[in-house]
């Protein structure tokens, strides 16, 4: 056998695992759930009626489905605050900062817990008397202290806080890779010139880091769209808290419309693309 062969043998022979686990359980549940859309499966029966666009029409028409895109607004706004406070703590902490360190650490450490976890520390906080009220009380501002889980005006905004907490660790430690391959010569000669580190913030790291935070600004928006666990395991959806994604879970298994799940999963998985593709092409024009 000749070593080409024999690369070709090992190539495959290592590939092959892989492709078929990828195979099974990415591509053909996602053929499957296009081909549930056209149906009214219940989920549970053998047998299948094929409704055509029937449940697409269901979801366009009944305003009831994609009224709860107005809920995913919070978490859009949210994302640009999160985004903006990593860039902040990642400039600040690319210095030289007593104790950098240890913030690096305290900022990063909500990436490693689970969501579940996550949800459940924050049903503590923001419970009657609990932490947050308990420290509002502590700092003479107990007047301010609301049902925050409870209040449908500000229910949203609670839950895209705790959102807030959770990922702004993956955007710290990705911008601060980013500024950190910056080389110190720039800086040098920056500081040379008279430059402030706003002047170096503006002329300096904002332009070497555009192509990171383009692409952390299409990852934030997609996860914006597609929230999920933090509202389920929080409130359930109760409220006026209920996503797009939650809905589809409670249309598919509390009210046995597997079809119509699917064929609402299928308009959120082409909303994100376009999405997606659309700032694509704007960040092409830009250039």
């Amino acid at each position: 056998m000749s070593y080409r062969t024999q690369r070709i043998v090992i190539i495959v022979a290592f590939s092959l695992v892989p492709v078929l686990l990828l195979l099974t359980f990415s591509y053909l549940p996602v053929i499957n759930m296009f081909k549930y859309s056209f149906t009214n499966w219940d989920g549970f029966s053998k047998h299948m009626t094929y409704v055509g666009f029937d449940n697409y029409r269901t979801i366009f028409t009944n305003p009831d489905y994609f009224s709860v895109f107005k809920v995913s607004l919070y978490y859009f706004f949210a994302t640009f605050v999160q985004m903006a406070l990593a860039l902040y703590f990642a400039t600040i902490l690319s210095f030289n900062v007593f104790g950098k360190n240890a913030f690096k650490g305290i900022l990063f450490f909500p990436t490693l817990l689970n969501g579940v976890a996550i949800g459940f520390i924050f049903l503590f906080f923001f419970k009657p008397d609990g932490t947050l009220d308990t420290l509002l009380q502590f700092l003479g501002l107990g007047s301010l202290s609301q049902k925050w889980l409870l209040n449908p005006n500000i229910i949203n905004v609670s839950l895209a806080g705790a959102s807030v907490w959770r990922y702004m660790g993956m955007n710290f430690i990705i911008f601060l890779g980013a500024i950190s391959s910056i080389p110190k010569d720039v800086y040098e000669a920056a500081d040379i010139d008279g430059a402030n580190r706003w002047h170096q913030f503006i002329h300096i790291i904002l332009p070497s880091i555009k192509r990171i935070l383009q692409l952390n600004l299409i990852l934030a928006v997609s996860g914006a769209i597609g929230v999920f666990d933090i509202p389920y395991i929080m409130t359930g959806g109760s409220n006026g808290s209920s996503t797009f994604v939650i809905q589809t879970v409670d249309v598919a298994f509390k009210y046995s419309k597997l079809g119509l799940a699917s064929a609402m999963s299928v308009v959120l998985l082409f909303i994100v693309i376009l999405v997606t593709l659309l700032q694509r092409v704007l960040v092409k024009e830009e250039d």
